[in-house]
């Protein structure tokens, strides 16, 4: 599990605008359009052709819950990408993203000052530019520590140093223990 990676898709899925097909012959059947066939769907999803072929038919309703989860996140990787692709240049380019968590945060500075970490809650909007930064890196399959460290290095520039307006002297920013975390356009 991605906590960084969901938390971005799960923030653009709220814009979609249609929701998710939900039972299991609804989603079988979306995932053949789109993969254009029940061997392509049978081979990612590990099952069985002619289980894929049963589920299509309504003939199988309930799929155990590991095919259950695997089903469910095929779809939403798939749905609706246009809206997908237009969410994510708005934050990019104008909108933003801003980040809600709760995680220990602290910060290498010059000798004196109280960079202990400590545990924060923070609700902050980031600029265009990290939001661009976060989704470009996710595509092209950043591990979770790069998402981490891009999300720690805004919250330095935006929230620590406020635009270059205070702490000029802030060296890194550290983002561990993290309890929550969530995204929003």
């Amino acid at each position: 599990m991605s906590l960084f990676g969901d938390g971005l898709d799960a923030a653009v899925q709220k814009a979609f605008t249609r929701p998710a097909p939900k039972s299991a012959g609804a989603q079988m059947r979306y995932l053949v359009k789109q993969l254009k066939g029940t061997k392509p769907v049978a081979q990612m999803l590990r099952i069985s052709q002619r289980t894929v072929e049963r589920y299509v038919k309504d003939q199988i309703k309930k799929p155990r819950p590991d095919l259950a989860a695997r089903l469910e996140r095929e779809v939403k990787k798939r749905w609706q990408p246009q809206i997908r692709a237009k969410a994510r240049q708005q934050a990019a380019t104008t909108g933003g993203i801003v980040i809600d968590t709760r995680a220990r945060i602290g910060y290498t500075a010059p000798i004196g000052s109280t960079d202990e970490d400590r545990l924060r809650h923070l609700t902050v909007a980031l600029t265009p530019r990290y939001a661009a930064r976060l989704f470009k890196a996710q595509e092209q399959g950043a591990t979770e520590q790069r998402l981490k460290e891009i999300a720690a290095e805004a919250l330095k520039e935006v929230y620590f140093q406020d635009g270059g307006r205070r702490a000029g002297s802030l060296e890194e920013v550290r983002f561990t223990d993290i309890e929550h975390l969530e995204f929003d356009l």
